[in-house]
């Protein structure tokens, strides 16, 4: 199994930046796409940024301009820099990473970190 472990999550005011961290641990494998998602109390578990291995990379607009996702794929890891951040951007984050186990041949995963709470308030 590839395991995605997450950190940076915080309290921070209105308008102050975060920077979450993931980083995938497994043998063999490769990462297609990396993401990361939310989900605030009462609401659906939504989108935020996810990039793939080739660099392109996906925004929901209330993110975009304000959020950056990044990934070293030697590395396996993927970043989300957020800035000017907003209340409305609190929830518990999700580390998502999809891709293949090599030497298996098509078989697939799609892996979920815990989650890291981010809170803005002020």
């Amino acid at each position: 199994q590839v395991h995605l472990v997450e950190s940076g999550g915080g309290l921070v005011q209105p308008g102050g930046s975060l920077r979450l961290s993931c980083a995938a641990v497994g043998r063999s494998f490769t990462i297609n796409t990396m993401g990361w998602y939310r989900q605030a109390p009462g609401k659906r578990r939504e989108l935020v940024a996810n990039i793939r291995s080739d660099g392109i990379t996906n925004y929901a607009d209330s993110m975009k301009g304000r959020f950056t996702i990044s990934r070293d794929n030697a590395k396996n890891t993927a970043d989300l820099q957020m800035n000017s951040l907003k209340p409305e951007d609190t929830a518990v984050y999700f580390c998502n990473a999809d891709g293949y186990y090599r030497g298996y041949g098509s078989r697939n995963f799609d892996s979920w970190g815990q989650g890291t709470q981010v809170t803005v308030s002020s």
